[in-house]
């Protein structure tokens, strides 16, 4: 008896692995490490990144959608959405780097205010505050590389295609899918309602290029 309770120690002291004390095994340290994120720290670069993505895609899906109401060249569609493409990643540029700077001037503004109105130094530089302030550049440089991406998915969607009537099925069903899926990624990246955040920007795409169709190819009937 005495060897086996031996052996069975032996066995249980050999397959045990102490944890050393003060150390939380992984697998809590990464649930605890996820319970602490604060998502409302994402909030302002997801806005950026989905509103950009978002908005280059329904703008250059509805300016294409108006052409094509009117114009069954490709061609014409493409240039359209090109030119689109441009124009509207020069605007979103400028203006988050208008805005944000806008923004960086009045806390600068406000910080030097609290200093003069404390008189003393609370240990903290005004360059390493300066440091967490919002970059304009970089939202500037973000805000028209996320208008792109969004972009370019309707013009490759049509460049290939020669039938008018395919191509702009094609323009509705692609810019759909991809909404719904920039949908989701913001969602996903900021804890929010999957559901509710795809039927919000779905819904708000198809009425942009609805309304951009059927007012250009009202104003063709009209004979504008």
């Amino acid at each position: 008896m005495a060897s086996l309770d031996g052996q069975k120690t032996n066995e249980t002291s050999s397959n045990h692995v102490e944890i050393p004390v003060g150390v939380e095994p992984k697998a809590n340290r990464e649930i605890v490490e996820e319970r602490n994120i604060d998502y409302s720290q994402r909030a302002n670069w997801v806005r950026a990144a989905v509103l950009g993505a978002n908005e280059g895609l329904v703008s250059v899906a509805s300016l294409m959608m108006g052409v094509g109401a009117v114009k069954e060249q490709m061609t014409a569609m493409l240039l359209a959405g090109f030119a689109g493409l441009i124009a509207g990643a020069c605007s979103m540029a400028i203006g988050e780097f208008v805005s944000v700077y806008t923004q960086y001037d009045i806390e600068i503004a406000q910080m030097k205010r609290e200093r003069e109105k404390k008189s003393i130094s609370d240990g903290v530089s005004e360059e390493a505050e300066r440091e967490k302030l919002p970059n304009p550049f970089q939202a500037a440089v973000a805000s028209a590389l996320a208008f792109s991406v969004g972009a370019v998915v309707p013009l490759l969607s049509a460049a290939f295609i020669k039938n008018h009537k395919i191509r702009l099925g094609v323009v509705v069903t692609v810019a759909s899918l991809t909404l719904v899926v920039f949908g989701g990624l913001g969602a996903v990246l900021g804890k929010t309602p999957i559901t509710k955040s795809c039927l919000r920007v779905l819904i708000g795409g198809w009425m942009a290029m609805t309304v951009t169709f059927g007012f250009t190819k009202l104003f063709s009937f009209a004979g504008i």
